[in-house]
């Protein structure tokens, strides 16, 4: 079930790269170099056993945590269950796939505990796991649509913010949504937590349309862990009113989450209109319609890329 074995590969810049069936990697560390290269090793040598272990407990982590209580032995599994079922209550359907991605990123970030490490980023397709000591952070830069890239928002993460996971979900991302956020991305303690809210802040942005096409999740993929929920397949453009609208519904959940300590921010993407959540983005330059248009300089050396999604982060040092 799990095809090819795990694959590592060193890329140029000294990050490496992790693969196995659908987990895909990039890990990086900053640091004494000996204590990096241990890093590297203990969290690859967790990296060869995850896809196993949630395998052999993918029917728990499909289930439905809104209707059945559940409780998964592996450590991974048990992260996704604690990050999701605070999502679940009140009836909503959610299954602890919705943090897999983000909970995997988190454990092998463990591996980087070492005080000798200052910074260290674990991005699992998307879902970012960071250890930042103080006085480090990066600067983030965030795209709304991939598909014509051009600068949304950028904004200065601190070890003070206190966020160690970035999440991004969308209808455009790998992943299904209810709503149409061309990407929402979740800024949180972990990246577990992170991954969790932003599928609940992203079905959130939503309106009705009769031309928006959506389609029962298991007739799209046919093992999604949605069933026939109606997810959205495609989007057409939309007036600025229901796009305001679909953001301000995104919105209120992500201002929501933040009251209930689950997240620190979120960063909403509509169609070129971006809505940003949280004090975390009070210094934030923004470039949409929705916001004044910054300039903003391209820094002065290539800086580490993470595609998000539907989002890019330009991460540099914060010294």
């Amino acid at each position: 079930m799990t095809g090819a074995g795990p694959q590592r590969h060193a890329l140029g810049d000294g990050r490496q790269h992790f693969q196995h069936g659908p987990i895909d990697c990039i890990v990086g560390a900053d640091g004494a170099p000996e204590a990096s290269a241990a890093g590297f090793e203990r969290a690859w040598q967790r990296f060869v056993g995850v896809l196993d272990e949630l395998v052999a407990e993918l029917p728990l982590l499909r289930a439905n945590l809104g209707a059945i209580d559940v409780a998964p032995q592996g450590r991974i599994a048990r992260r996704m269950v604690d990050a999701c079922r605070p999502h679940a209550q009140g009836g909503r359907y959610l299954t602890a796939m919705a943090a897999v991605a983000g909970s995997v990123a988190d454990e092998l970030l463990v591996a980087f505990d070492d005080p000798r490490i200052t910074r260290a980023c674990v991005n699992n397709g998307g879902d970012i796991a960071l250890r930042l000591v103080p006085g480090t952070g990066y600067r983030i830069g965030m795209v709304g649509n991939v598909d014509a890239p051009a600068l949304d928002a950028r904004l200065r993460l601190t070890a003070a913010d206190g966020v160690r996971g970035i999440a991004t979900s969308g209808w455009r991302g790998r992943s299904f949504s209810l709503g149409i956020a061309d990407g929402v991305t979740i800024f949180a303690a972990t990246a577990s937590a992170a991954d969790a809210a932003a599928t609940v802040v992203a079905n959130a942005v939503d309106v009705d349309d009769a031309r928006i096409v959506r389609r029962p999740a298991n007739s799209v993929r046919d093992d999604s862990d949605l069933g026939d929920l109606l997810v959205t397949c495609d989007v057409p453009p939309l007036p600025a009113a229901l796009i305001g609208l679909a953001l301000a519904r995104g919105a209120a959940q992500a201002e929501h989450e933040i009251a209930a300590g689950r997240i620190v921010a979120a960063a909403l993407h509509v169609q070129g209109h971006l809505r940003l959540v949280g004090p975390l983005f009070a210094q934030a330059e923004t470039a949409s319609p929705a916001w004044p248009r910054i300039d903003v300089p391209q820094p002065p050396s290539p800086p580490h890329r993470i595609r998000v999604g539907t989002v890019l982060h330009r991460m540099e040092s914060e010294r």
